[in-house]
This record gives structure tokens, sequence and C-alpha cells, in this order.
């Protein structure tokens, strides 16, 4: 499922300025198959799961599987949930503006009612965690933990929704999702995982459409058509960064939700789920991160600057300490999320190479000669070395204050145009089956014309291990010959691996 806001917001969330690298493709749907969500780099100082240690110790203390009594579960660390926050933030406005209100439904939900809408269950059953106890007792009727919230919805909107005047009703939840996954990886593969889902009834199938009309790509179990997100990671793997889901009529059917329209007619309602998840947080890391650790965008970033005091003698750190605490004033005051690591336990090289692993975006360093002429050092996360190193920048707080956000704009900037620059210089236009195959063994994405069949999507597949991404929405004009069969195509298609 993904995200309620319609294609104009959700794609502010991935314009300037970005969050994530590569911005995505925006694509219409392809053919029934279950939605499946997130995997990520290891984390390096913010997250810690089953798979991937992640203390932020000197010493960390090496996490076994031991450590987590449950496969495929994680724990996201304060710094690394402090990323998803940013993204609620962000999302909850969005939400709010297009007329969407939070709430929350319950987390168990009978089997009968995941029962009711046939591709539904068909899709999730593999996945489903069941609780067949309670109160030390067998359950009369098993309960799922929820793996979406499609049916608790639909129960609830049967009761909520009589009138045309009553729709339409646009909701969202911030909650929970269990998926008994069989291969996890963390923040793209998890057996539960953190996400938004919105749900929203409407009166008419167009309204239903612009609700979803953002992307194209597989359906979601019980879905007419599914639109998609689909990112390029650092490694050129797609990751699917979020979907939307035009629903039909069909959990409206299966549960009855109907509604008296204007000609006092009894109707079903058309109705609309989406979501993002913390696969998101995968791939900001994925996008974003080097060899030295996280980048973070100053937009999700939890610190945007770190200061860095530095002194020899006992003498020098009075100095240094009121310096830096009065710049740290002055950018917190400005609404900048800054960062004043003054213990005197670690050196400044150490504290520089920890914050860069962090991804923080600017660092400032302050020593005595900094303080006599009231200027500072700035380093840029984003531009290694000297060269991402300024020095004198005044203290004075009005000037600071000015060339600090504007070089935490210049780097959100930066990574956007380096992922999208990175992301159009790997899709290569094919027009065979011999050249698509050629694309994806170099690990591009191949786009080309597409009208075959789906056992010829199978042999792709097999023989690549690149699948059919999405067909995006900005499609080539004029006519167009299937790369696979030579037959008359109407679209283009996206091919590559996947997580």
């Amino acid at each position: 499922m993904v995200s309620s806001l319609r294609l104009p917001s959700l794609t502010s969330l991935f314009s300037s300025p970005s969050i994530l690298r590569p911005p995505p493709l925006l694509c219409r749907p392809h053919h029934h198959h279950k939605l499946s969500f997130p995997p990520p780099l290891p984390l390096t100082a913010a997250f810690s799961s089953q798979t991937t240690s992640a203390s932020t110790t000197e010493n960390p203390r090496k996490q076994t599987n031991q450590d987590q009594k449950i496969r495929g579960t994680m724990v996201i660390r304060p710094y690394g949930y402090a990323i998803w926050e940013a993204i609620q933030d962000y999302l909850n406005v969005k939400f709010k503006e297009t007329g969407h209100s939070n709430m929350y439904f319950p987390q168990f939900i009978p089997f009968s009612f995941i029962e009711k809408e046939a591709s539904h269950v068909e899709g999730f059953s593999p996945e489903l965690a069941l609780v067949t106890i309670g109160g030390g007792k067998e359950l009369e009727e098993k309960l799922v933990v929820r793996p979406t919230s499609e049916t608790i919805v639909n129960h609830m909107f049967t009761q909520w929704i009589h009138s045309y005047r009553d729709l339409p009703l646009m909701v969202n939840q911030w909650a929970n999702v269990t998926r008994w996954e069989m291969r996890t990886k963390p923040f793209v593969r998890t057996l539960e995982f953190l996400w938004q889902e919105g749900h929203t009834a409407h009166a008419n199938p167009e309204e239903a459409e612009k609700e979803v009309e953002n992307q194209k790509q597989r359906h979601f179990a019980g879905a007419d058509r599914t639109y998609t997100i689909e990112a390029m990671m650092g490694d050129r793997k797609a990751l699917q960064a979020g979907t939307s889901h035009n629903l039909g009529q069909n959990f409206s059917r299966a549960f009855g939700t109907q509604f008296m329209d204007e000609n006092g007619e009894r109707q079903h309602v058309w109705q609309t789920s989406w979501a993002v998840s913390t696969r998101f947080v995968g791939g900001i890391i994925m996008t974003h991160g080097d060899d030295s650790g996280l980048m973070l965008p100053p937009k999700v970033a939890p610190i945007q600057v770190v200061i860095v005091p530095i002194w020899k003698k006992e003498d020098e750190k009075t100095g240094v300490l009121n310096a830096a605490s009065s710049v740290k004033k002055v950018l917190q005051s400005a609404g900048i999320k800054v960062k004043l690591d003054d213990t005197d336990q670690r050196t400044p090289g150490w504290k520089f190479n920890f914050w860069e692993m962090k991804g923080v975006p600017l660092r400032i360093e302050i020593g005595p000669r900094d303080v006599l002429s009231a200027s500072v050092v700035i380093s840029r996360r984003d531009v290694p070395g000297k060269q991402g190193k300024v020095f004198g920048i005044s203290m004075e707080p009005s000037i600071l204050e000015a060339y600090v956000k504007d070089k935490l704009d210049e780097i959100q900037s930066s990574l956007l145009g380096r992922a999208t620059s990175f992301r159009d210089s790997n899709i290569v236009d094919v027009s065979s089956y011999d050249e698509l195959k050629a694309a994806i063994t170099i690990g591009k994405w191949a786009r080309g014309p597409w009208s075959a069949s789906d056992a010829d999507e199978q042999r792709v597949k097999e023989e690549t291990g690149a699948t059919i991404r999405c067909f995006p929405f900005e499609q080539p004009q004029g006519t167009k010959t299937c790369l696979m069969t030579g037959s008359p195509a109407e679209e283009v298609a996206i091919f590559a691996k996947s997580y």
C-alpha cells in the first residue's frame, strides 16, 4: 500500500529537496502480484537487528543471533528512529493538507474478515501470523496479527458510511504490521515494520482513481490497479519505495460497504489504500551512504550540524567551550538541529570520524585561534577532504545563520542532483531481448517496449534475475515493437534486479 498524498504531494517528497537519492520513477500498474516490503545496507551506527550490528560505542560488542530471539525482527535505535520521525512529520502535514485525518484501528483482526475477500486472503495467507490462544484458553476464532488493514477498515466503514454526504471518507493510521517473511533484511523486508496506511472511500471511481494516480506496477492482493514508486539504490538495484492501490469495489462488495446516492439508490463505495514504511529509511541509507558511513539529506537528518570544540591546553578550554555554546544557541534559535560534542573523553579526530559515520551534513570546528578571530571552520559531509572545508566563517549571528542555512540547502540539492544523474546514467533503452540481457548483466536498468506474455516475463526473470518494475507514466511517442516478440507494443516497461 502507499501514500495517500495525491501525486503532487507524493512527488514533492522526492523532488527538490529530496529525501531518497535517485528520484523515483512514477509508474502505472502491471498485473496481479502481492505487495512486498523492504532490505538496506547494514547500518553503521544507528540501528540493530538480527542481521545487523549497530552499536555506537567505540568497541561495539559483536551482535549474534542470540541477541535477537525472533528471526527477522529489528531494533531501531534513537538516532535511526529520528529519521523515521522526520518522515512522519513531513507526511502528516501533507496528509492533513489534502483532507486526511489520523486515527487507529485494532492490531488483531478476526480471521473471518481476511477470508471475505478471496484474492486478499490468497495473497496474504503465506505471511499471516495467527493468535489461537488468549488468556490461557483457545480462541473461538483465530485472530490475525495485522498484515494490512483493508478488512478491519471496511468493517468500520460499513458502520460509518450511510449517505453520499458521508463521502469522501479519508483516514490514515501510523502503525506496525506483521508479515511472516521467509527471507529478511533490515529495513527492507522484516517480520514486523512500521508504516502509515491511508484508506479512503469515494462515491465514484473517478474520485478514487484521482486519489491513487501516482505510479504503475504490480497489483496488491485485492486491488484493481496498483501504482508504485521505484527508486534506484546505490548498487543499482530497484527498491519499491511506495505503492498506492485503487481497490475498486472489491472490498466494499465483500463487506457490504454501501451508501445512498443523490438519487436514493444504494451503491457500493469505491476505495483506495496507500502506504509508505520504514523501508524509506533503508532507501536513504542505500541511496546516499558511502564507505565512510551514512550521508543524510539535511531534511531528514536528526542532527544537521555538529560542533566540535578543539583545545590542547586547559586554559584554552573555557574560551573555546563558551564560543561553541554561543554558536549552538545561534543555530538552535534559527531552527537548525545542532549538537555540541563537548565531551573531553574523545579526541577531535575521533569525533570527526564518528559524526561523519553518522552522516551529519555539516561539522563546525572551533579552536583557540577561531575564538580570537571570532570565526569558525565548516566542513561538508558530502564533499570529503579539504575541498569540503571552509575557514574563517564569521561567528556573527546573522552571517553564520545565513551561511549554515545556505549550505544545508546546497547539500540537499546536491544529493538530489547527484542521485538524478546516477539514475539517468544507469537506465539503458533496449529494443531486443539480447540488449536487455546485456544491460542487466552489467547492472543497469533496461527500458524497452513490452507486450509479451506472463510466460515471457517469467523467462526474463529466470534467465537474467530481472523483473518488470513498472510501466512509466512518461511513455515515448510513436509506434513501438515488443523487444521479446516483435509484436506491436503500446508502452515501454522497465526491467531491473531488485531487493
